[in-house]
C-alpha cells in the first residue's frame, strides 16, 4: 500500500483532495493542515515526509494583493517551504506534486501557454510561486511534478463563483470585467487529476516536470458570471461587462491566463473537460 501525504488539507483544494482520496482503499493518506505542520520549518517537514511515497503540496499563500506588501512572507510559504518539502522528498526518495499558478506568466499571450513557455510574473505573488517552481526543478528533477492551475473555484473556500452567487442576492446589477481570459477550474476536478498524476508517477507512466491543471476551453470573468446565473435560473442580463481599470487592485492581474495541456497525453492521462461541464456539475452538487 502506497503512503501519501497531503499538505494544506484544510483549504479548498485540500479538502477536495481528501474527498477524492477517501474513495481509495489502496492508499494510506496522511493529511496535514497549517496547524498540524509548519511547512516553513525544515525539521518538521523532514519528519512529516519520512515514510511517504508521494507528497501532494496544496499548501500556499494565496493572498495575491497581500503579497505586494508582504512578498518575503509570501515567498517563505510559496518558495522556501516548497524547497523544504522538495528537499525532504529528495532525501527520502518520495515523489512530490506541487500546485502552482498561471501567475508565473506575464499574461500578454494570444494563444494558450505551453508548459515550457518562458515565465515572467507581473506581481509579487507570481514571483513567490515561481520560486517554488524553481525549487522543484532544482531539487527533484527526476521525481517532481509542478501542476499549474488557474481561476480555481469550489465548495470549500472563497472564490469568484461563490462571490457571484452571494452578490446575486444582494444586488440587482453586477459589473464584471470582460477583458481577462482564463479557464474556470473546479477544484474537485483538479483534485482528481492530481491523484491520477500521483498514480501515474508511482506506476512510472508520468515524466517529471510541469503540467497544466486547468479546465479546457476559455472564457472571461463576465461570461463566467453569466453562466453561473444561467445555471442557477437567474437572469444573465443582470451582469454588465466592464473593464479591469474600473477595479484597481494592488497587484497587477494577467489579462490572458489560458494554459495548454499537451503533457497529460504523454502520461497516459486525459486533461480536464471543458469548463462549462465542470461548472454545471459543481453547481448541481451544491444544489443537492
Amino acid at each position: 500500500m502506497s503512503r501519501l501525504l497531503v499538505t494544506g488539507s484544510g483549504g479548498m483544494l485540500g479538502r477536495d483532495l481528501l474527498a477524492v482520496l477517501g474513495t481509495r482503499e489502496d492508499l494510506s493518506v496522511t493529511a496535514t493542515t497549517r496547524a498540524d505542520l509548519d511547512i516553513t520549518d525544515p525539521e518538521a517537514v523532514r519528519a512529516a515526509v519520512a515514510g511517504h511515497d508521494v507528497v501532494i503540496n496544496a499548501a500556499a499563500w494565496t493572498d495575491v494583493d497581500g503579497a505586494e506588501t508582504r512578498e518575503q512572507a509570501a515567498t517563505a510559504v510559496n518558495g522556501d517551504a516548497v524547497a523544504n518539502l522538495a528537499g525532504a522528498c529528495a532525501a527520502s526518495g518520495a515523489r512530490m506534486i506541487h500546485v502552482s499558478t498561471d501567475y508565473v506568466f506575464r499574461g500578454d499571450a494570444t494563444e494558450p501557454y505551453p508548459e515550457d513557455a518562458p515565465t515572467s510574473p507581473v506581481n509579487a505573488y507570481g514571483r513567490s510561486k515561481l520560486a517554488g517552481e524553481r525549487a522543484m526543478a532544482a531539487l527533484l528533477p527526476e521525481s517532481g511534478y509542478t501542476v499549474r492551475t488557474a481561476w480555481l473555484y469550489g465548495a470549500h473556500g472563497p472564490n469568484f463563483v461563490a462571490t457571484m452567487l452571494r452578490l446575486a442576492g444582494e444586488r440587482e446589477r453586477l459589473d464584471v470585467v470582460n477583458d481577462q481570459r482564463g479557464q474556470p477550474t473546479w477544484s474537485y476536478r483538479l483534485a482528481e487529476r492530481l491523484v491520477a498524476l500521483a498514480d501515474a508517477a508511482l506506476a512510472g507512466h508520468a515524466a517529471p516536470g510541469v503540467y497544466h491543471g486547468t479546465a479546457s476551453g476559455e472564457t472571461t470573468w463576465y461570461d463566467l458570471a453569466r453562466a453561473v446565473f444561467a445555471l442557477r435560473g437567474l437572469d444573465p442580463d443582470r451582469i454588465r461587462p466592464t473593464t479591469s481599470d474600473r477595479f484597481p487592485r494592488p497587484a497587477a492581474r494577467p489579462s490572458y491566463s489560458v494554459l495548454a495541456h499537451d503533457r497529460w497525453a504523454a502520461a497516459k492521462l486525459q486533461p480536464m473537460a471543458d469548463w462549462r461541464s465542470g461548472l454545471a456539475e459543481a453547481l448541481a452538487g451544491e444544489a443537492r
